[in-house]
């Protein structure tokens, strides 16, 4: 397990470096530069502005410096924001995007396995055909279309929700049914699935055999190794929903990464947006070596795998 968990984490460190140069290389393809839209024609006061950002020099200078700030996380001041460093942005926001996606995973999961294992447990009954209904309509519809649908029907028109912000619990609700709801229909199907092959397998009908009750069945044999399949989409899945709180938090006006980002991409922020894409890239490699780590532990197939290998 330890050599595995050295390979991942050597495999996220060369991502982030892959997508550190993308990104950089990317920035500096795109025409022109920052100052263009300034309303000035002294070209001295541009070249002074480059060379304070130090944008004048070669750009194998700039992807040194560059791959130096990610380094130490440092990643200078705002172009746009002159008296404000990337690092102030990213702790001003990262920490309300990150609440925004937690809140969003834990209801998904959480009401994803409820009501995919509620839905086995009662195949072809009532649970289970709601269930599968709900899931169907919940991976169909885009998650900026469900939001803007909530905040018509739960914030316009009943005044149930507030339809925009981010200052209290009751802001939070419209946000996170517009990002949960996709994710928590995959996992419903998922966990259904996966729960019915597992409840025709010989163990289980031997825990019922000794008379075990069906809850401890559920909670201690079945759900388990049900929910494998759950934690090997979770990866991908995470980095689906802390993503798409960029869009989300646009449409719900949330001051988090999502803001600021594309405020940088509209005014060429050039250290803005490497920084919020290196920093949000790295959180979620990160999150998907976790998700891997975890994954280990608990298919031990991993390991055998990987001592048959160097056998």
């Amino acid at each position: 397990m330890f050599s595995y968990t050295i390979k991942r984490f050597l495999m996220m460190v060369v991502t982030i470096l892959i997508i550190a140069t993308l990104t950089f290389i990317l920035m500096h393809s795109i025409p022109g530069s920052p100052f263009n839209e300034e309303r000035t024609t002294n070209e001295a006061i541009q070249a002074n502005l480059e060379k304070f950002y130090k944008l004048d020099e070669p750009l194998p200078v700039q992807y040194v410096n560059y791959l130096k700030s990610i380094v130490t996380f440092d990643f200078g001041p705002s172009i746009k924001k002159p008296n404000e460093t990337v690092n102030e942005l990213l702790a001003r926001g990262f920490p309300i995007s990150l609440e925004l996606g937690l809140t969003t995973i834990l209801v998904a999961v959480i009401s994803g396995i409820l009501l995919g294992t509620f839905a086995a447990l009662r195949h072809n009954g009532f649970i289970d055909y709601f269930a599968m209904t709900f899931a169907v309509v919940g991976i169909s519809v885009p998650n900026f279309v469900l939001a803007t649908l909530l905040i018509q029907k739960l914030a316009v028109d009943n005044n149930i929700f507030p339809p925009a912000t981010w200052s209290s619990p009751m802001h939070m609700v419209l946000p996170v049914l517009a990002l949960a709801t996709g994710p928590m229909a995959i996992i419903a199907r998922l966990t259904r699935s996966s729960m019915l092959e597992v409840l025709t397998q010989d163990y289980i009908k031997m825990a019922k055999a000794k008379g075990l009750s069906p809850v401890r069945i559920v909670a201690r044999h079945a759900l388990r190794n049900a929910l494998m399949p759950v934690v090997t989409i979770m990866g991908t899945m995470l980095a689906g929903i802390l993503t798409g709180t960029f869009v989300i938090e646009k449409i719900f006006a949330i001051p988090g990464m999502g803001k600021y980002f594309v405020e940088g991409i509209n005014n060429r922020d050039y250290p803005v947006i490497m920084g919020t894409t290196v920093f949000y890239s790295s959180f979620l490699v990160f999150m998907l070596f976790v998700v891997d780590i975890v994954y280990g532990f608990l298919d031990p197939r991993i390991k055998l795998h990987k001592k048959a290998g160097d056998a």
